[in-house]
């Protein structure tokens, strides 16, 4: 893969990643746009990792929170920490068994510019509602089984390109009522084990490709996705603390629009 191709891929991914637009959607369309194939899913995989990366150094302290309640959950002394740990499992466990289940039907029939434009439309619009009805009196501290398991579910619909990951579980939680930055500090969480798990089947389906120039191009990848996903965290969380998702919204709804009319017209 090109230089200058890896170059946009990795920031396309690095930005839009944690912010509610569909960093799937924004990566199939940027091949479609700039002209070169598909890189599919194995590379968009590969690019996670940096994100993932980021995600973790931003929450360090949730990460180590994490880190001990697994330590006492192992050991069958659960308290506080183990509480997130609980909402963490209980929220992945659904987007794993449908992305086993559903990984070849996504990559086969799915990754589609028709389906982008309209998940981009319609999810926007959705969030949108969520934040307008959504009361801001929950923490993640505050969430128990049943919501982490709600926005487990909401999470299962962004293996469709175009819904976002990000924006459907923070959707989620904004309909239960919690604060606009902490929707993103759970959602953010909420990426750590999913994406790892899914840059542990990219991983693995690279190692059984043999070709390490693919290796290598996501390599490079990761590390630019990683300093540019590291810096929109840190701006996103700034900027919920003090406003709404307006502005996200607005962007989704402007881009499936004009999808829509490249498509139909």
């Amino acid at each position: 893969m090109a230089l200058h191709y890896i170059l946009v891929l990795a920031l396309v991914q690095g930005i839009t990643e944690f912010l509610p637009i569909s960093s799937s959607g924004h990566l199939y369309l940027t091949g479609e746009f700039i002209g070169t194939e598909d890189q599919g899913l194995t590379m968009d995989i590969a690019v996670h990792f940096g994100t993932l990366f980021a995600v973790m150094m931003y929450f360090w302290r949730d990460v180590w929170t994490m880190i001990k309640g697994t330590g006492r959950l192992a050991t069958f002394r659960p308290n506080k920490d183990s509480k997130l740990v609980v909402n963490i499992i209980i929220g992945t466990i659904p987007v794993v068994l449908a992305g086993f289940f559903l990984y070849d039907y996504v990559e086969g029939y799915l990754r589609d510019i028709k389906v982008v434009a309209w998940t981009t439309l319609g999810f926007g619009i959705l969030l949108w509602i969520a934040d307008k009805v959504g009361m801001t009196i929950r923490r993640t501290e505050h969430l128990g089984i049943p919501s982490a398991l709600v926005i487990g579910l909401a999470q299962v619909l962004a293996l469709i390109p175009g819904t976002s990951r990000s924006g459907i579980t923070m959707t989620a939680a904004r309909f239960m009522g919690m604060e606009r930055a902490e929707s993103a500090r759970f959602s953010m969480l909420l990426s750590i084990p999913t994406i790892l798990a899914a840059g542990s089947l990219g991983a693995y389906k690279l190692w059984q490709s043999g070709n390490m120039a693919l290796t290598y191009d996501a390599i490079l990848a990761a590390v630019i996705s990683f300093f540019a996903a590291w810096l929109t965290i840190i701006v996103l969380m700034a900027w919920l603390r003090r406003a709404s998702y307006t502005p996200f919204v607005l962007y989704r709804i402007a881009l499936g629009g004009y999808l829509l009319y490249y498509i139909y017209y």
